[in-house]
């Protein structure tokens, strides 16, 4: 089997669950697609302009997730723990099909796309995979949060930082080799929220479809969750994770190394968008090599898909 080809899911893999902001229910359904199609969604409650490409200029909201909108003002939202999971589980084709605005929140976390995903496994085709080197180092700043990239011979790492005056969460922070370390904290990680911003948030329609069941809730000094954490750093994974999905928007995987400090949706999106302003900044590669150090697709993930 050639991880370095592209692939897609063998079978349909179905999910259903509530939207975290709207509430509303969800089926979400991931088929096969041919090689160089990409990740395409697709709004099956819509007969007409119902697609919609998770493509970094695409994205019309980062307010408390990613959304993604076409031409026509048709959306998709809180893509990001979705696309978190086909990043690391190499999924290079797939259509999604969905029949609501969002993805559904499940957990909180990719977990369960990861796990049902990889029962069913992964076609390998023979067309290779193509992805983006870093040539020259790109920052982006704005109020005090930060994040760069910054060229990386062959992996793609992830340096983190969060800065939060809650003592539960404080200065948090952890880094990772997408490509060589064990994921499994951070596909596990969930979505969080202090209980003081609960009501502001909702004031605005967002999290009609929040709980303990699928977000990690902080009040004070205490974890209001009955089972507590699953990691200790799950805040910052969980940040990570959404790190991941939305450096998905480029479209292909990415070697360079990326250090952050209080981002989220919002800095990741405007460092794409910096990034592929100038050629200069960027090659994209197609990968033929066989002698690779490793596969660009998470080592622990394939084992579990192979």
């Amino acid at each position: 089997m050639s991880y370095l080809t592209q692939k897609t899911v063998k079978s349909p893999i179905s999910f259903d669950g509530v939207g975290l902001h709207n509430g509303l229910k969800v089926n979400l359904c991931i088929k096969p697609a041919s090689p160089d199609t990409g990740i395409i969604f697709k709004r099956i409650d819509l007969k007409n302009n119902n697609l919609v490409y998770p493509n970094f200029l695409n994205v019309s909201n980062t307010s408390l997730n990613t959304t993604i909108s076409n031409e026509y003002g048709v959306k998709v939202s809180t893509i990001e723990h979705l696309m978190g999971a086909l990043f690391g589980l190499g999924v290079d084709n797939a259509i999604v099909e969905i029949d609501n605005e969002e993805v559904p929140i499940l957990d909180g976390s990719a977990k369960d796309y990861i796990e049902k995903i990889i029962p069913i496994g992964l076609n390998v085709s023979n067309v290779p995979i193509k992805i983006i080197k870093i040539n020259k180092e790109v920052e982006f700043k704005n109020d005090g949060r930060s994040i760069l990239i910054r060229p990386s011979k062959l992996s793609l790492d992830i340096d983190f930082q969060l800065n939060y005056k809650n003592t539960i969460i404080g200065n948090q922070s952890n880094k990772i080799n997408v490509y060589e370390d064990s994921l499994e904290d951070i596909f596990k990680s969930r979505t969080f929220c202090l209980f003081e911003d609960i009501e502001a948030i909702k004031k605005i329609g967002l999290a009609k479809g929040g709980s303990l069941e699928n977000a990690i809730v902080v009040k004070d000094n205490k974890v209001l969750n009955s089972e507590g954490l699953r990691n200790e750093k799950e805040f910052v994974n969980h940040k990570i994770l959404d790190c991941i999905g939305d450096l998905y928007t480029s479209g292909y995987r990415i070697v360079g190394s990326i250090v952050c400090s209080r981002g989220g949706h919002y800095l990741t999106n405007e460092l794409l968008k910096k990034l592929f302003e100038k050629s200069e900044n960027f090659s994209i590669v197609e990968i033929k090599e066989r002698n690779l150090p490793h596969t660009l697709i998470n080592k622990s993930l394939l084992r579990s898909i192979a």
